[in-house]
This record gives C-alpha cells, sequence and structure tokens, in this order.
C-alpha cells in the first residue's frame, strides 16, 4: 500500500494534482489529500475543483488500482490538472476524536492488564465509541478515568507518527491494539505508529492532531455492556455532546 499523502504532509489541505482515471461519478487522481476513512475515523470531506466548476467528493474506494474518490454528480471528469480540497473543520474534528480515543485506549490498556480494542466510531456530532474486551471490568473503575483523560488532554504531550518494520510491529506487544485488525503495510513493508510522547504508542492509520492540548476535554457520556466480552465507552467532546 503506497503511504497517503495526508501521512506525508497532513498539514496540507489543498493540493493541485491530474486526473488519471476517470468514469461517471469517480475518479483516480494522481495524488490526494484526503483521508479515506478506517479504524473507525470517518472518511474526509471536501470538492474537487475542475475545468466545468467544483463538485463535492461523496465518499472513496480502494481498488487494486488505487484510491477512487466518488463524486457527488455522476459527471465524468477530462484528464487534466484539478485543485482538490479537504473540509478543515471535520478533518480537525475527526482529528480531535481520533487522538481522544488514543488517550482512551492507552488508558485502559494500563488500567486493565492489557484490555484489547474490539470496535471503534467515530461520529460527526463530536461524539465517539470505542469497545473493548472487558468481561470482568467494573463500571465505576472505567468512569473514573474521565479524570485521568482530561489530564492527559491538559499536560499537551506532543503527538508524532514514524514508519517501524512490519516484523517489529507484529511482535513487540502493545504496539497493535485491536483484537482482530491493523493498519497494512507500506509499500516497503513498515507499518505507522502514532505515539503520544510519554503516554501511549500503537499501530494506526487515522489523522491526529500535532498535541493533546489541542482537544477540548472530552466527556465519559455512557458505558454499556456489548455480550460477554464486549464494554462499550460512549464519549464525546465538551460543549459537542
Amino acid at each position: 500500500m503506497a503511504t497517503l499523502y495526508c501521512h506525508r504532509d497532513p498539514d496540507a489541505l489543498t493540493l493541485t494534482t491530474e486526473v488519471v482515471a476517470a468514469s461517471p461519478g469517480r475518479v483516480r487522481l494522481a495524488d490526494s489529500p484526503f483521508f479515506p476513512g478506517g479504524g473507525g475515523q470517518l472518511p474526509d470531506r471536501g470538492v474537487l475543483r475542475h475545468a466545468g466548476g467544483e463538485i463535492q467528493i461523496a465518499g472513496f474506494a480502494q481498488e487494486a488500482d488505487g484510491l477512487w474518490h466518488l463524486l457527488a454528480e455522476p459527471v465524468e471528469l477530462s484528464a487534466g490538472p484539478v485543485e482538490a480540497f479537504v473540509d478543515a473543520d471535520f478533518r480537525r474534528l475527526m482529528s480531535e476524536l481520533h487522538t481522544d480515543m488514543h488517550i482512551v485506549n492507552a488508558l485502559v490498556y494500563q488500567s486493565f492488564d492489557g484490555a484489547l480494542v474490539t470496535g471503534a466510531q467515530m461520529n460527526h456530532d463530536g461524539t465517539g465509541r470505542i469497545d473493548f474486551d472487558l468481561p470482568e471490568a467494573d463500571n465505576d473503575r472505567l468512569r473514573a478515568l474521565e479524570g485521568p483523560i482530561n489530564d492527559a488532554i491538559r499536560q499537551d504531550f506532543c503527538v508524532r507518527a514514524t514508519y517501524v518494520d512490519e516484523t517489529v510491529v507484529r511482535t513487540e506487544p502493545g504496539l497493535i491494539r485491536s483484537r482482530s485488525v491493523a493498519p497494512p503495510p507500506s509499500d516497503d513493508g513498515t507499518i505507522r505508529v502514532v505515539e503520544i510522547v510519554g503516554l501511549d504508542r500503537q499501530a494506526c492509520g487515522g489523522t491526529h492532531l500535532v498535541s493533546t492540548g489541542a482537544s477540548r476535554q472530552l466527556k465519559i457520556l455512557k458505558i454499556e455492556n456489548k455480550g460477554r466480552h464486549n464494554r462499550r465507552l460512549r464519549v464525546g467532546l465538551d460543549g459537542m455532546a
């Protein structure tokens, strides 16, 4: 898998690029600033500006020949230059939620004997949920993590990403936190690892803030039992939930 442009240059939310393939309602670009979604994070929103005007991006489809951008209208773009614009507010919201999910994940992992994630979802309204394999957990202990979560936000830990050899990622304890999935390796055999310096380090393909202090405070809204082994934490950003 090729390294995403949004990983190489996460601050670049506009890009002049080229149409390399097109059919009605979809287009493949030479390069793309959009995050296509994954790991519970919603895909970026945005538009393409082309010779005939502007069109909304409706979604993405990863296929064998590359990433296809699904268009909101059944037009077929001509080969040539286009400008891609990422919705900055939505990207920031998703990055904020994803960074906070890593904080939640880190503190549950540390406090509950390495409990693994069984699912996650971030929502457009500033809420999200993260599920853990925690059959015997005390909900009051989980609820008490809200204070440490917000302490970690206030401490303004630096967030950075590196690329680590796939063999190391798959053998070093704690780098893969999901029970069932892991980010795919890049073409050079490495996997992206996101580190909240001083708190956490785990494989992840999503977008993040540059430091935890850029996030609003986070609330634990609800804790639910979802089956024998699944404990669900519903969370929300302060002022949105």
